[in-house]
C-alpha cells in the first residue's frame, strides 16, 4: 500500500492534473457502493472508519476514529470514512452508521479516476456548496496528489478540511493555496499584464500610453488579473505574499509588453 508519513511538496506537473481533475470530477458515491448490500463486510464493533481498502495505517485509523467521535459530540455533524477496492458493504453502511441529513460519508475507492467521493446530507449544502465538494475532490483525490502524497494523506487532508470548514460555519471554497494553484494564478496575472502592456502601446503622435485602448480591453486583462489572479488567492489564504508576487507578475508583464516595439513604433521612427 502507498503510505506516507506526512505531506511532501507537489511537483509542478500537478498543475495540469488539477485542471483535468476539476473537469472530470463528479461528487457522488460510486454506483457499486449503492448497488450492493453486504452487511457481512461490516465490522463487529461500531467504528467511524471502515478501512476495507487498507489505505490507512492502524495508528492513523485509530486516531481518525477518535477525532470523528469528538467532532460529532462537539458539533453534531456526523463524518464517516469508508475505503474500498474490490469489496464494499454497499447500502448496509447507511443503517450501520445511521446516516442522515447531518452526515458526510467519504468513500475512498482506488478503482475510479478520482480516489475521493462524497455522500453529503441535505443540511450540509447550505454551508458547503456543491462547488466546494468538487474542488475538494479535485485537490486531494486526483491521481497526481495520491501518487505523490499517498492514499492516507488524501483521505486525512480531505477529512481535516471538512471538519475545519464545518467548525467555522461553512466555506465558499476549499481553504489553503497549494503551490500548483498559486502558479496558475501567477501565470494568469502575468498574461493579464502582457495584455495590458500591449494595449497601452502609443497609437498617436505624442502619445505616451494608450489609456483608451487599455480601458477598452479591461474586460480581458481585468478578468485574467483580478478574477483568475487575485480572487482565488484572497478567498483561500490570508497570506499577502502570493498577492504581492501576483501584482509584481502583472506589473512585470505589462512593462515587458509595453517596451516591445510595435510595428507602428518602428514605422514612425525617422530614417
Amino acid at each position: 500500500m502507498n503510505h506516507s508519513s506526512g505531506p511532501k511538496p507537489l511537483s509542478l506537473t500537478s498543475i495540469l492534473a488539477l485542471l483535468v481533475a476539476m473537469v472530470v470530477s463528479l461528487v457522488s458515491v460510486p454506483g457499486e457502493a449503492l448497488a450492493y448490500d453486504a452487511p457481512e463486510l461490516l465490522p463487529e464493533r461500531y467504528t467511524n472508519v471502515i478501512d476495507l481498502g487498507r489505505f490507512l495505517t492502524a495508528a492513523e485509523e485509530q486516531q481518525l476514529d477518535g477525532q470523528l467521535t469528538e467532532f460529532e459530540q462537539r458539533t453534531g455533524w456526523k463524518l464517516r470514512v469508508l475505503t474500498q477496492v474490490d469489496q464494499t458493504p454497499g447500502r448496509a453502511v447507511k443503517g450501520f452508521w445511521g446516516l442522515n441529513d447531518h452526515s458526510v460519508m467519504l468513500v475512498a475507492d482506488s478503482r475510479g479516476r478520482n480516489l475521493l467521493n462524497f455522500s453529503v446530507g441535505d443540511d450540509i449544502y447550505p454551508l458547503l456548496s456543491r462547488n466546494f465538494w468538487i474542488e475538494l475532490q479535485a485537490r486531494y483525490g486526483n491521481q497526481f496528489f495520491v501518487r505523490e502524497q499517498g492514499y492516507d494523506q488524501s483521505i486525512l487532508s480531505a477529512v481535516d478540511t471538512v471538519m475545519q470548514c464545518l467548525d467555522k460555519g461553512g466555506c465558499l471554497v476549499v481553504p489553503g493555496l497549494p503551490q500548483e494553484q498559486w502558479v496558475l494564478t501567477l501565470m494568469t496575472s502575468l498574461v493579464g499584464g502582457l495584455v495590458f502592456g500591449f494595449a497601452g502601446h502609443p497609437r498617436r503622435e505624442g502619445e505616451v500610453f494608450a489609456w483608451r485602448w487599455a480601458l477598452i480591453l479591461t474586460p480581458l486583462w481585468g478578468m485574467l488579473f483580478f478574477s483568475f489572479g487575485i480572487l482565488p488567492v484572497v478567498t483561500r489564504t490570508a497570506d499577502w505574499l502570493p498577492i504581492v508576487r501576483n501584482c509584481a507578475g502583472f506589473l512585470g508583464g505589462a512593462v515587458f509588453a509595453y517596451l516591445i516595439p510595435s510595428p507602428r513604433r518602428v514605422s514612425d521612427r525617422p530614417v
